[in-house]
């Protein structure tokens, strides 16, 4: 039976995975900051999911991460789908700086634990849900634009360190477009993309093992005219919310 530990799984796209790998027999161990919602969906499956609590943010995340891995009994894929994102035009230094704090502090906290876990046990696979967001740097939100394509950098680099090594690790750099999730709860976006249609498309992503996915075709139709777009009209163009 094959493991997974999927951080940020008690909503939206981490969820609507979660479902899907119990519906192929794993055994997931979810970990995420409510404990009651945590709790609520481990009734679903009792005997497949073990919960942990933690908070990318906090420092003792990474021994709570050792734990889960602990309880579930090793450990064959990584998800990370905690992440957060606000428009913040007016640039209030607090929202850029929580978006930081969880997208690339957070995010070098569990994903450094998944390398070094994969290092020592022969392998794995590690999976993070960034956004077409870091194609571009988006003027209605800087800090939420920037850490993903920090992240999408993050992962190129510990793709080109595992090889350095000799180390049998996959990678998976999940890019969607707008979900209709709670974090976008409050907006309106076009485009707007059902988690449950995206957590498919990330499964058979998974299954197939690629390295990169933009989800879906009209996104990936989006971010290669988005790449094409020189700087100086890109800067000039009326992005609005």
């Amino acid at each position: 039976m094959k493991h997974a530990i999927i951080i940020g799984a008690t909503s939206g796209i981490g969820q609507e995975v979660a479902k899907l790998l119990i519906q192929q027999g794993w055994r997931i161990g979810i970990a995420g900051r409510r404990e009651d919602a945590l709790k609520e969906m481990q009734t679903t499956a009792p005997t497949q999911i073990e919960i942990e609590q933690l908070d990318v943010t906090k420092e003792d995340a990474t021994v709570h991460l050792h734990q889960l891995i602990e309880k579930l009994g090793g450990m064959d894929l990584f998800f990370l789908s905690s992440g957060i994102g606000y428009q913040n035009k007016d640039l209030n230094p607090e929202v850029e700086l929580n978006t930081a704090r969880t997208n690339v502090e957070g995010f070098i906290r569990m994903v450094t634990v998944a390398f070094s876990y994969f290092k020592e046990n022969k392998g794995g696979h590690i999976a993070v849900i960034s956004s077409i967001a870091g194609t571009k740097g988006l003027g209605v939100a800087p800090a939420y634009s920037a850490t993903k394509r920090f992240q999408n950098t993050y992962i190129d680099a510990l793709a080109q360190l595992s090889k350095m090594q000799r180390l049998n690790i996959l990678f998976t750099d999940i890019r969607p477009g707008f979900v209709a999730t709670d974090l976008l709860k409050n907006e309106k976006y076009p485009m707007l993309m059902q988690a449950d249609r995206v957590a498919q498309q990330i499964i058979k992503a998974l299954d197939q093992k690629k390295r990169v996915v933009v989800i879906d075709v009209r996104y990936r139709i989006l971010v290669f005219f988005w790449r094409m777009i020189p700087r100086w009209i890109w800067e000039r163009l009326p992005i609005k919310n």
